[in-house]
């Protein structure tokens, strides 16, 4: 494939609520289908969204049981990357023949465990799980939500044309991080978030320019009014802007300009015919895994094993 049609779905979660955000996100992979899309890109957190202005109730030596409320109710509605959990999204990917890339907070390992993690969930044309990538480092009081993702979750998909990966928010800015996927031969480089500042419009170019990749990021337009009124902890909301999240998604080529300049203000669905010869155009000067490489003085390598919090041990020689 020398070209494809990608769809950088600008749209906000309805938030803490599992069904109704998936139920929302299914409609927008299916419309963006509609519209050709061979590849669909949904924001950081989508389901069940971003808590953006939520303290939880902890301060530094306590946490209020209003705060342990709202977390539980947030965790409730976090997703499990299972068939059961995600059927309607693998539906709306398989009605569309696209691959699909969402923002999820996802339910760890352990069952009913507590840990919650950051997470980018691929799904294919075929309606299957391709795979979820955890977000290796959470930001700031990102921390109190969710745990840190080992290098096993470093994904990327196969796909007719290329090699699919990112990184979720700020974990861009960890140029190891970086390196690591631009070394697994990046076509198209995903870069959900929820920081809607100039400056992170600077970080999709230079992400574009430096892996002589197509980059997708994407946001959510939220605001105030889209919380839920009935929250433990509504009253610490009061005095947000309501104006919560501006956006901000756009697409990037290879040479670091835009093919959709940043969206803000309204939620909305990009849409771009990506000419993929771009990428070997742009190769000619620069590639930073290949011969703008200095293997000889700089050493680099990434550990990619399962790091799992605990294990369980069985003497089988005790039966």
């Amino acid at each position: 494939m020398d070209t494809i049609r990608v769809a950088v779905a600008q749209v906000a979660s309805v938030f803490a609520d599992k069904a109704a955000s998936i139920a929302k996100a299914a409609a927008v992979i299916e419309e963006a289908g509609k519209q050709g899309a061979d590849l669909i890109l949904l924001p950081e957190a989508m389901i069940p969204g971003y808590p953006r202005g939520f303290t939880f109730g902890a301060t530094v030596g306590d946490r209020s049981p209003a705060g342990r409320q709202d977390f539980a109710r947030f965790w409730k509605a976090s997703l499990t990357v299972n068939d059961a959990e995600t059927r309607l999204l693998r539906e709306a990917a398989q009605a569309a023949g696209a691959f699909v890339a969402i923002g999820i907070s996802e339910r760890g390992d352990a069952g009913n465990g507590g840990t919650l993690y950051n997470s980018l969930l691929y799904l294919g044309p075929q309606g299957d799980i391709l795979g979820a990538h955890r977000k290796l480092m959470p930001t700031g009081s990102e921390r109190l939500i969710w745990g840190s993702g080992d290098g096993s979750t470093l994904t990327t998909v196969l796909s007719p044309f290329g090699t699919i990966g990112g990184l979720i928010c700020w974990e861009n800015y960890m140029p190891l991080a970086r390196m690591a996927m631009y070394a697994k031969g990046l076509s198209v480089y995903l870069a959900p978030t929820a920081d809607s500042r100039d400056s992170w419009a600077a970080t999709l170019r230079h992400i574009a320019c430096e892996g002589r990749c197509f980059v997708l990021g994407c946001n959510q337009y939220f605001t105030k009014s889209m919380y839920p009124r009935d929250l433990a902890l509504a009253d610490e909301l009061i005095d947000l802007p309501e104006e919560l999240c501006r956006g901000g998604s756009a697409i990037v080529n290879p040479f670091g300009d835009y093919v959709c300049e940043p969206l803000y203000g309204e939620e909305g669905v990009l849409y771009a015919e990506l000419d993929l010869n771009k990428i070997q155009e742009a190769h000619l000067d620069f590639d930073v895994v290949g011969h703008y490489n200095r293997p000889d003085v700089f050493k680099f390598s990434v550990n990619e094993s399962p790091n799992p919090a605990a294990t369980v041990e069985t003497d089988h020689s005790a039966r």
